[in-house]
């Protein structure tokens, strides 16, 4: 079987810390064996992951924002506006080619999860509770992260860093 690999948008430590902290808070432990993450790629192959050399990296980090907590049935995220970053996704899916899954080449709505897989009901309520006081925030994205898909868990495979 060939290996998978997913690529995700690494995000600024801040950004990072405030999200992965309410993940490691709402997510039900039993099946969070991820960061958070903002995923731009569900399913790559390593020729695809290959041909990332040859994308043109931003020279500076891409801004974004946070701008609504979503409602995803059965779990909770962040929507996240940025169209430097969906730029960015159009340039990496024409530089690597190749055959992407059905996931991928749906319209893409970027969101980072921070509770999922819980019961409709428990969602709800979550996102009601983080819906209140919610203020928009903004965020960079510091570079790319490959990740090797381990039928469950990931493993880092590559870091591609935007210069500064």
């Amino acid at each position: 079987m060939e290996t998978t690999y997913i690529l995700t948008a690494e995000l600024d430590d801040n950004s990072f810390a405030w999200l992965d902290g309410l993940r490691r808070e709402h997510f039900p432990p039993k099946r969070n064996f991820l960061p958070a993450h903002l995923t731009l790629f569900h399913r790559l192959s390593l020729t695809q992951v290959a041909s990332l050399r040859f994308l043109e990296v931003p020279s500076t980090p891409i801004p974004l924002h946070f701008d609504q907590v979503i409602f995803l049935g059965f779990g909770v995220a962040f929507r996240v506006q940025s169209a430097d970053l969906e730029r960015l996704r159009d340039a990496i899916q024409t530089t690597i080619g190749g055959e992407f899954s059905r996931q991928d080449r749906q319209p893409w709505k970027p969101h980072v999860t921070i509770h999922n897989k819980e019961s409709a009901e428990t969602a709800r309520a979550l996102h009601r509770k983080l819906q209140i006081g919610f203020t928009q925030r903004a965020a960079t994205v510091t570079g790319l992260r490959v990740w090797e898909y381990l039928q469950g868990p990931w493993r880092l495979a590559q870091r591609i860093a935007f210069a500064s």
